[in-house]
């Protein structure tokens, strides 16, 4: 039987940690209410996204209020990899990051920093806030440094270049494959399945084993989800609430409108 998520102890870090495949889904519509019949579905993980979406600090906060009830772990990304920003989704009760674009080991590192409390790192201090339940969590400050899962987004060439010393930097768990930005960025426009940004894929993949570091994908079409996981990729989203609801609407409206 699951058991609603919750971030002390971050089952969902040590799972990454010990390299479990994880079978997830992403929420961009913005919306507490597709977040909640996510959550309800039985995914490993979720992820919220702040880059491509609507989505403010009010939506993230009520829809981690929706998935509560959920056994699924929040991810957030964030609009981008700041430091102020990293602060506040951690004062909502956000556990586990994924940054986007990070293309060095300093900036890899930084967002490390970011999550922890200092001496580990550089987070502010808000001693009543959602993420330590108001101050209910009393040990919230001795724990919760360790019980932030951390990924990072390899989706240029740069990031691709810097992989290798990016996925050494501790504390980051795992490296995260942006497809469709790599692609472009190879000069193959939203070809994720091009020769040569498959070789690239797998010198990522590469570098996270070399470091025991998880690695993800978000994957949409079935037979590439499982022929990442079959590559060795265990973090994949294997759909999108947005592609969820168009396609489902798509064919009903085929059904009687021809």
């Amino acid at each position: 039987m699951t058991t609603p998520y919750s971030g002390i102890p971050n089952q969902f870090r040590q799972d990454m940690l010990a390299r479990k495949n994880l079978i997830g889904c992403w929420c961009a519509m913005s919306s507490p209410i597709s977040a909640e019949i996510l959550g309800q579905a039985g995914f490993d993980w979720l992820l919220v996204d702040g880059e491509h979406s609507a989505n403010d600090f009010k939506d993230f906060m009520h829809q981690l209020m929706a998935l509560k009830d959920s056994a699924s772990a929040p991810i957030v990304r964030p609009q981008w990899s700041e430091p102020v920003i990293v602060k506040r989704l951690m004062d909502l009760g956000f556990h586990n990051f994924l940054f986007p674009f990070i293309e060095t080991e300093e900036q890899a590192k930084a967002m490390v920093a970011a999550t922890r409390y200092p001496p580990d790192g550089m987070r502010g201090v808000a001693l009543m806030q959602r993420g330590n339940k108001f101050g209910y969590i009393t040990d919230y400050p001795e724990k919760i440094n360790q019980n932030v899962g951390v990924l990072v987004q390899i989706e240029s060439l740069e990031g691709l270049e810097n992989v290798e010393a990016i996925a050494k930097v501790d504390g980051v768990d795992g490296l995260f494959i942006g497809p469709s930005d790599l692609s472009v960025a190879m000069g193959h426009f939203c070809q994720p399945m091009h020769p040569e940004v498959q070789e690239a894929m797998q010198r990522i993949i590469a570098a996270g084993k070399a470091e025991g570091k998880t690695v993800g994908i978000i994957a949409p079409v079935e037979e590439q989800a499982r022929m990442y996981l079959e590559m060795g990729v265990n973090l994949v989203a294997v759909g999108a609430d947005l592609g969820i609801f168009k396609n489902s609407t798509l064919e009903l409206r085929k059904k009687f409108i021809p």
